[in-house]
Parts: C-alpha cells; structure tokens; sequence
C-alpha cells in the first residue's frame, strides 16, 4: 500500500513537472510581446526548428536553428544576441557538426568579417567583408587548403573595385587586373604557370581597348590594336 502511494506521487510529480515545464515556454508579456524560452518545431514533427530566449520580444543570449536531415533534427546554426541590438555573432554548422562559416549578422544581412572554412576542415577558405548593408565591401581573400592564396580582390558596394589577383597553387601569380565599379578597367596581364607574361593590355568598361601584346616563349609574337581591331604585328 505504502509502495503504491510512493508511485502514485511520483507520477503525479512527474505530471506537474512536466506541465509546468510546458507553461514556462512559449510564453508573452503583457504587452503580447515574446518572453522566456521559446521552441518551435517543424510543421506536424516532434523535430525542433529552433529555441532560444526572449526578453519583451527581443532575442538575447543564444538562439539554436536546426534544418531537417533525414527526418530528425541537425543543429545547423547559433545566433548569440545581445540586449543592445539586432546585431549577432553567428556560426553555421554542416551536418556533421563541423563549422562552414562565421561572422556577425544584422537581421538577415552579413556585416562585417566573414569567414568561410573548406569542406569538412578547419583550414580557411574565404576571408570577406561586408558594410551595414550587407554587401561586400573591402577586400576579399580566397586560399587553396594548403593555406596559398588563391584570389585577391577588392570591393566597393558589391562590385569589384580596385586591383585583383589569381595565383595558382605553387603561388604563381596567373593574372592581374584592374576594376572600376564592377567592369574591367585598366591594365590586365596575363601569365603561365611557369609566370612568363601571355598577354597584357587595357580594359575600358570590360572590353579590349588599345593595343594589346601577345606572347609566346617569353617573346612578343603579336600585336592587336583591339579598338580598330588591326593587327599591327604578327612574328612569322
């Protein structure tokens, strides 16, 4: 008898935890503004979409975002905000738990450093900036996994500003340009992979302009005057 009412009491006591345990989230202020923990689960699953805490509807602390992976739940990114603003430092997760990238968000935009890891590593893959409206900005860094730089850039307002460069893996430069506002513009040289120059000329506006040399065995085997599109020089 005495064994029987300690059970009946545990139950009961299970019970109540549990639905005081539900009461305590998703719940609102007075205001009907989001307060405490709050969980969501994907449409018609047991499997949770996020959870995190509100303060009079403001997201504080870390905030847990999961994406469906064969029917169950994988953690797919953490959003830690502060009380101050809409601004936070966000990681993203692949499905086996390794980092893809990170960097700070304001809302749904990118802003600031961002950095991108190669495919199940450790080893950076992309190094970029962003401005307050969420486009690059500021140079952008693209490295091989064996940690050689693979692509300089230079942005402004999301479009190529400025010099870039391409390397190839053994860190042999392989071209280098110039961009105004997204189009080529300027000087551009062309290399091999041993570095010896193949061709070089100016850009206006993305397209060929002037005269443009080309090479063959380190030595200059053409020229091109590519606005009349006279051949000025041809080596026999």
């Amino acid at each position: 008898m005495v064994k029987q009412k300690i059970y009946s009491l545990f139950i009961l006591t299970v019970f109540l935890t549990t639905a005081n345990a539900q009461k305590s989230v998703n719940q609102f202020d007075k205001n009907g503004k989001r307060h405490g923990i709050w969980t969501k689960n994907y449409h018609k699953t047991d499997q949770k979409r996020y959870e995190g805490t509100f303060v009079h509807g403001k997201e504080v602390d870390s905030f847990k975002y999961y994406t469906l992976s064969s029917g169950k739940s994988v953690l797919s990114a953490v959003k830690v905000f502060n009380e101050k603003d809409s601004i936070a430092d966000v990681t993203f997760f692949s499905s086996t738990k390794k980092v893809i990238s990170k960097g700070k968000m304001n809302g749904k935009r990118f802003i600031g450093q961002w950095i991108f890891y190669h495919k199940n590593s450790t080893d950076i893959m992309i190094k970029e900036y962003y401005n307050e409206d969420g486009v690059l900005d500021g140079k952008r860094i693209v490295f091989f996994k064996n940690g050689k730089v693979a692509e300089s850039a230079n942005y402004k307002n999301g479009e190529l500003h400025g010099e870039s460069k391409w390397y190839s893996e053994q860190n042999v430069l392989l071209r280098h340009a110039q961009y105004k506002d997204g189009h080529l513009e300027g000087k551009t040289i062309h290399y091999n992979s041993e570095g010896d120059v193949v061709s070089e000329g100016n850009y206006k506006k993305s397209k060929k302009d002037g005269i443009w040399k080309y090479y063959k065995a380190g030595e200059l085997h053409k020229k091109i005057d590519h606005t009349t599109g006279e051949i000025i020089f041809k080596k026999e």
